[in-house]
């Protein structure tokens, strides 16, 4: 997921589900917390989880929807599909370098 508050191996940024856990938080306000956090990826400045992320909302919104919406069509995909059309992708930009 390409998204300021969520590390690359799909970690959430998010304080209840680490420094301030308790076993007080039910499913509810769990969920609520990382539906907020999805919602609204206003990054932190000094440690977002992802920084290229960061970076982009902050400075370029609309590069920062087009990964967004990149990201999750990929995730469309079966591995094999994923492969065939970043072939693509690089045939028509000419690069002919295949990406991983």
């Amino acid at each position: 997921m390409f998204h300021p508050n969520v590390y690359a191996n799909g970690e959430l940024c998010l304080d209840i589900l680490q420094n301030r856990w308790s076993p007080t938080y039910d499913v509810a306000a769990i969920l609520t917390s990382i539906q907020s956090l999805l919602h609204d990826p206003n990054p932190n400045p000094n440690s977002p989880a992802n920084a290229e992320a960061a970076q982009l909302y902050r400075e370029n919104m609309k590069e920062y929807v087009r990964r967004v919406k990149a990201t999750v069509e990929d995730s469309w995909l079966d591995p094999e599909e994923r492969q065939h059309v970043k072939m693509q992708v690089n045939e028509e930009d000419g690069s002919g370098a295949m990406t991983a």
